[in-house]
């Protein structure tokens, strides 16, 4: 019988700082050669599984343990976090933090330089990894200089050079455009075919994840496992839904038809064929839902002319932009890392000046406001809440701009008070910051940026990192601002969220704005997907497939019934 080589043994595993157990009672078995897609809400134990894996618990994070992690049949505590290096590879979702050289090939050659391992085999494994990976025409270069992909497949490179029998990933897409994202799952899927090894991945995007089939996916929640199975077998079941993980879109199309997913053979994407009762269902729910009226209930009022920005010489970062923002939108920008989003936010709120062009409010010329002028117009909320937060206590926190623009302490009560009220924090207002989950800190910053008044409100990927009910709750949440009239602009790779929630989207690529229009239109277009380095939606691939008379009515029809169903819970 084959042996696992990896095994948890009715392992519980308790925190030092923390009263009750993140994993309780695990029972699971990873075979060698395995790939395994681990999943489940934030704090449910995926990450921690990770730690017992490659050692940093028990080595460097503390806590009490009972039951048995063995690993080639060892036990877990009689190993040290040195011997477990040469058996276990990580890649962070944080790949910048994991950087040591100065260039590309001097990074990927750290852990053998580490082994004396001489100059020519270091060379030419550095050369072969690279090459693997696709990075060998960077190893020159300095790795922070990279897109995101690009320093994906650096880090990858630099743990697979060790050809360590394990390889786990923590959340590998998360920073990625969706494109890259679809590279980087390629890559793993390359090396987990031509090596052998040992594979798991954590992660938060199940859709993008099963771009490549796994063995088994394990569910965790609330510290247990309570999903080991084939990926075909979960997604025909209710498991995902009923623990509030996000289902692939085509899954939940078919589901709203009427289909029955557990008499279908197969429901992977990639195994779909044409199915004539399939079809006609789902051509019958189309056919079913009323098409919205289309609204043109905005006016311009934040207008940019002709916007030119290079941080150096040597690259134009902002290629002539011309756009404008109009009061009450829910507008997505999209591209792939490194066009130029998050620079044309930071235009906006005067962070950066133009070199050239106008920034026009109300017909008003506001280009030369002072960034403390732009703030009252414009607030910015960054991708990580813990970089924007400085103070310990939340009420503290969201009073922070309202003190420094010398308000009383009565108004500064009443405006603050009023704003916890509407984002859901009034009950914590006494609450210290580090006592909060993750989204709730994102609604910390949001609040604390509210609180000045702003019409505009740009958010850089407000969900990244998410599980799938922080997701929603931060959603919904911002759909109710953008009811109040707050014009909400939001910079994501999350294809989801652009087509779910937002009604225009803007496309960027090479550091120019390349469309604006509405989002169905994008992720249905192929040629603009591959310019700026998106996906398809499977709802259009799925129309396809299935030879639906209108494969982009079909998915406007199925977002329209979708938005209405997520507003009648």
């Amino acid at each position: 019988m084959k042996e696992p080589i990896i095994s948890f043994r009715d392992f519980t595993f308790k925190y030092l700082s923390q009263a009750e157990p993140t994993l309780k009672n695990i029972n699971l078995d990873i075979y060698e050669g395995e790939k395994v897609l681990v999943i489940g809400p934030s704090g449910s134990g995926k990450s921690t599984i990770i730690k017992c894996i490659n050692g940093l618990i028990p080595n460097k994070e503390e806590g009490t343990l009972t039951g048995e992690v063995l690993i080639k049949g060892k036990s877990l505590p009689d190993y040290s976090l040195f011997d477990l290096s040469f058996l276990t590879g990580t890649v962070l979702q944080d790949t910048d933090s994991q950087f040591i050289g100065l260039t590309v090939g001097e990074d990927i050659a750290f852990s053998l330089e580490n082994d004396n391992v001489a100059q020519p085999e270091m060379k030419d494994r550095v050369r072969h990894w690279a090459k693997e990976v696709n990075i060998d025409d960077f190893l020159s270069s300095r790795p922070q200089d990279l897109s995101g992909g690009q320093k994906q497949r650096v880090t990858m490179a630099g743990i697979l050079i060790d050809e360590s029998p394990v390889l786990l990933f923590d959340e590998p897409l998360a920073a990625l455009d969706p494109q890259s994202g679809q590279e980087a799952i390629e890559i793993i899927d390359t090396i987990h075919k031509k090596g052998g090894s040992t594979i798991i991945i954590v992660e938060h995007r199940l859709e993008d994840v099963l771009y490549r089939p796994v063995d088994r996916i394990v569910v965790f929640y609330d510290g247990e496992i309570i999903a080991n199975m084939a990926e075909e077998e979960l997604l025909k079941s209710d498991i995902l839904k009923k623990h509030g993980l996000r289902e692939p879109l085509y899954i939940t199309a078919m589901k709203y038809a009427g289909v029955d997913i557990k008499s279908m053979e197969r429901v992977r994407m990639d195994h779909a064929a044409l199915d004539l009762n399939i079809a006609g269902r789902l051509e019958q729910f189309a056919e079913s839902v009323e098409k919205k009226p289309e609204e043109n209930k905005y006016k311009a009022s934040f207008v940019l002319e002709n916007i030119n920005f290079s941080y150096n010489k040597e690259k134009i970062n902002l290629d002539n932009i011309s756009l404008s923002f109009k009061k009450g939108e829910m507008i997505s920008i999209v591209g792939e890392n490194g066009a130029g989003k998050t620079t044309l936010a930071k235009a906006i709120c005067k962070f950066i000046t133009p070199d050239s062009g106008r920034i026009l409010l109300e017909s008003n010329d506001i280009s030369s406001d002072s960034i403390k002028e732009r703030a009252d117009k414009v607030g910015f909320v960054m991708q990580n809440p813990n970089q924007m937060i400085s103070k310990k206590m939340i009420f503290d926190e969201v009073a922070l701009g309202l003190r420094l623009r010398g308000a009383d302490e009565d108004t500064i009560e009443e405006k603050v008070n009023s704003v916890l009220q509407v984002c859901g924090l009034y009950s914590f207002r006494k609450w210290p910051i580090a006592a909060l989950s993750y989204g709730q800190k994102k609604r910390v910053t949001i609040a604390s940026i509210l609180v000045l008044e702003p019409d505009f409100l740009i958010l850089d990927e407000p969900t990244a990192g998410q599980d799938y009910k922080n997701y929603s709750d931060i959603m919904a949440f911002l759909e109710e601002l953008n009811a109040m009239g707050k014009t909400i602009i939001m910079i994501t790779h999350d294809m989801h969220l652009m087509i779910e929630y937002t009604d225009r989207t803007i496309v960027m690529a090479n550091s120019k704005v390349i469309a604006d229009t509405d989002p169905i239109s994008v992720l249905t277009d192929r040629d603009l997907i591959k310019t700026a380095s998106l996906k398809e939606t499977s709802l259009f691939t799925l129309g396809e497939k299935m030879n639906l008379k209108d494969p982009v009515e079909f998915v406007r029809k199925f977002i329209s019934y979708d938005r209405r169903m997520r507003s009648d819970r």
